[in-house]
């Protein structure tokens, strides 16, 4: 847990490390006086480097993303594609070519060490690094080998050793073991119809956590969610030492479903409703939307009190999918954004968050409005931390 505890156990795996032990996490990324700015650039840091994509030269991307105030940032560390063969030039099936995350047609990146590099530049600016990964598909579908989650603890284990140590230690935030565990789209190893409340799914986040903590004990591990918020209380979340919640207005209300939005991959009928009726619908009754994401906001943050487990947030707050395009314009998301970060600054319960999950240079016009991003960002670092976080 990141706690006063985890600094005594890290200190303690600190003279480990020394005498040869297993590497320690107890380390000043973890000891901080205020909530964390982050962000999702997610399989887009490596996926996006032709021109005009928007991280075709990191350099720039991040010093545009410390300009306007953020902490960290949560990537993809294709953790698959380094256990089967880090250098290799691995040719990608695109997951969509409807959003701007990451590449809408086939593609072609070599993780490491492009891995290490972009670490290496995020480690000179004061930036930290949270790893996950979507799984992306490959001709072979190399994923699909993972069978237990010993398999699952095993490709992080070799993806985590392909990682410089003092950057596990100092720059390495937490490893986020699978986005948005367990939706079938993020997740196509595990077997069909598993809830994640369910024991099945609590033994692949339990069992996987313990193999990778035989070597790592010191390191923060969770599973990302986005889904099956209603059975909360019922839920064994003991093994995360915090949980990562994306959190959006429209999971908590009718909103897509009223817009005819149905998250659509690689056709453009959902967001061609969206432009009929997204924005109309929101300003039809700002009131009714903003506090069916302020109530779902208070949830999470029960949820945290109740479990005991600190809060970060990657993904968030208005729409789960927006681009530029004709007729979509990003006031009435930068004000729903807004009262999310607020409200959830409030809470006390995050150690990170994040402002939307647009802030990447591919969404101009979320990313050029550099004061917006400072007063977010300003308000969450005035936040306050967790109790057992301070």
């Amino acid at each position: 847990m990141i706690d006063r505890r985890e600094f005594i156990q890290g200190a303690s795996a600190l003279g480990l490390a020394l005498s040869g032990g297993v590497p320690a996490f107890a380390s000043q990324a973890r000891i901080r006086k205020h909530p964390l700015a982050i962000t999702m650039w997610d399989f887009s840091w490596l996926e996006r480097r032709w021109p005009g994509a928007g991280y075709e030269d990191w350099d720039r991307a991040l010093d545009e993303l410390k300009q306007r105030g953020y902490d960290a940032v949560r990537i993809d560390a294709y953790p698959h594609l380094i256990a089967a063969d880090p250098s290799k030039e691995w040719e990608l099936i695109p997951v969509w070519d409807q959003q701007d995350w990451g590449s809408p047609a086939i593609n072609r990146v070599r993780v490491q060490p492009h891995l290490n590099e972009f670490i290496t530049k995020c480690a000179e600016r004061g930036i930290l690094v949270a790893l996950s990964t979507w799984w992306r598909q490959d001709p072979d579908n190399i994923r699909m080998n993972i069978k237990t989650p010993q398999d699952l603890a095993g490709v992080w284990l070799k993806a985590l050793q392909s990682i410089p140590q003092h950057y596990l230690k100092d720059t390495l935030l937490y490893v986020d073991f699978s986005n948005e565990f367990c939706i079938s789209v993020w997740t196509p190893w595990i077997p069909s119809g598993t809830k994640r409340d369910s024991p099945e799914g609590t033994r692949w986040m339990r069992d996987s956590i313990g193999k990778l903590k035989q070597t790592y004990p010191n390191l923060p591990c969770t599973f990302s969610f986005t889904s099956e918020y209603q059975t909360w209380r019922d839920q064994d979340v003991s093994m995360l030492d915090l949980m990562e919640l994306h959190c959006w207005m429209t999971t908590f209300s009718d909103f897509n479903q009223q817009v005819g939005y149905k998250f659509e991959r690689f056709s453009p009928t959902g967001y061609n409703n969206l432009q009929k009726r997204g924005e109309a619908l929101y300003r039809s009754d700002p009131a009714k939307w903003q506090a069916s994401l302020t109530h779902g906001i208070d949830q999470m943050a029960e949820w945290s009190r109740v479990s005991g487990k600190p809060l970060m947030t990657t993904e968030c707050w208005s729409v789960v999918d927006y681009k530029d395009w004709p007729l979509l314009h990003w006031d009435w998301i930068k004000a729903l954004c807004e009262i999310g970060v607020r409200h959830a600054s409030s809470t006390g319960r995050w150690e990170a968050m994040a402002t939307s999950n647009f802030c990447g240079p591919q969404f101009v016009g979320m990313w050029r409005d550099v004061d917006w991003h400072r007063r977010m960002t300003d308000v969450i670092h005035q936040g306050q931390l967790p109790p057992s976080t301070t």
